[in-house]
C-alpha cells in the first residue's frame, strides 16, 4: 500500500461514525484464531473492512465485551446494535456484525448433504450410567426331579 492509500484509508476510518473521538483503539485488533491469515486475505471482508476492522477491533469488542462503557452516542448506539436491541446503520456496526458472524464458525457440509455445525464448548461431561445388575444375575438352580 502506498503511503497516500494508507493516510486516505486512515482519514476515512477518523470519522468513519461522524466523531473522531468515537471507537478508539491503541494497537490493530486481529483473530489469528478465526482468520489465521488476516481478514483481508480471508476473502471475507472487502480491503476497507478489513482496515476498519483493525483499526476499531479492540474498541468494539471492549464495547461488546463490556469492558469499556461507551462514551458517545455512536458507541451507546453501536452497544445497542451488539445486544440486538437495533439493526446495523453505520458501516463500523455492520462491520461488526459480519464478523462475529463470521467468528462464529461456518457451517460445513459433508459429502451426504448434511449440514454439521461447528461443536459447542460443553461445560461438563455427560453423565455415564453403567447397568452392572445383567451380570449380577444368578441363574436359578434347575428343580430336581423326583421319582
Amino acid at each position: 500500500m502506498s503511503e497516500q492509500s494508507i493516510s486516505n484509508a486512515n482519514k476515512g476510518s477518523e470519522t468513519v461514525n461522524g466523531s473522531a473521538a468515537s471507537f478508539v483503539s491503541h494497537k490493530r485488533f486481529y483473530d489469528d484464531v478465526n482468520f489465521p491469515k488476516g481478514f483481508k486475505r480471508s476473502g471475507d471482508f472487502t480491503s476497507k473492512e478489513a482496515e476498519l476492522l483493525e483499526l476499531h477491533g479492540y474498541a468494539l469488542k471492549n464495547l461488546a465485551e463490556g469492558k469499556v462503557l461507551p462514551v458517545t452516542p455512536d458507541e451507546a448506539q453501536c452497544v445497542d446494535v451488539i445486544k440486538g436491541n437495533r439493526t446495523p446503520s453505520s458501516l463500523l456496526e455492520q462491520i461488526w456484525v459480519k464478523y462475529r458472524k463470521l467468528a462464529l464458525g461456518k457451517p460445513f457440509y459433508a459429502v451426504v448433504g448434511t449440514v454439521h455445525l461447528p461443536a459447542a464448548k460443553t461445560e461438563s461431561e455427560p453423565e455415564v450410567v453403567f447397568d452392572d445388575d445383567i451380570d449380577d444375575v444368578q441363574e436359578e438352580p434347575e428343580p430336581e426331579d423326583k421319582e
